[in-house]
Order: C-alpha cells, then sequence, then structure tokens
C-alpha cells in the first residue's frame, strides 16, 4: 500500500502523502455530500408534492442548494 501511495504522490502532482489522503478524503466528503443531496431531492420528489416543478425547478433547487452548502464549507460549519 505504501508503494501505491507514494506512486499517486509523486504521479498525482501532491507534495506528500499527506497532502494526497487529504485530497482524498476531501473527494469522497464530496461524493457522500452528492449522494445525501441527491437522496433529499429525490425523496422530496417523490413526497408527491412537488408534482408541479419541471426539471429545470429542480436543476435550479440543487444549484442552490450547492451553492448554500459551498457557503457552509467556507464558513467552517
Amino acid at each position: 500500500m505504501r508503494a501505491f501511495i507514494e506512486e499517486q504522490t509523486k504521479g498525482g502532482g501532491y507534495s506528500t502523502a499527506s497532502e494526497y489522503v487529504r485530497a482524498l478524503i476531501r473527494e469522497d466528503q464530496k461524493r457522500q455530500n452528492e449522494e445525501r443531496l441527491e437522496a433529499l431531492l429525490l425523496e422530496g420528489l417523490e413526497s408527491g408534492q412537488a408534482e408541479r416543478l419541471t426539471r429545470g425547478d429542480w436543476e435550479e433547487v440543487r444549484q442552490e442548494v450547492r451553492r448554500r452548502l459551498g457557503e457552509r464549507r467556507k464558513r467552517g460549519a
């Protein structure tokens, strides 16, 4: 495993193995947040109360949620 991490560190332009691992963790957090967002959006859609929203409306909702999540991350919340 150590050899793999060292190879990825060098090949990926990371200064240290720790930097590489932090990047992996951030990417995993992002993926989990996106999965959670998708689940919440589907839950809302399947509730039957959002039938009047178009796909475009949902895309706007998704973008707004992502914007707000980004603001929270910047604040460290």
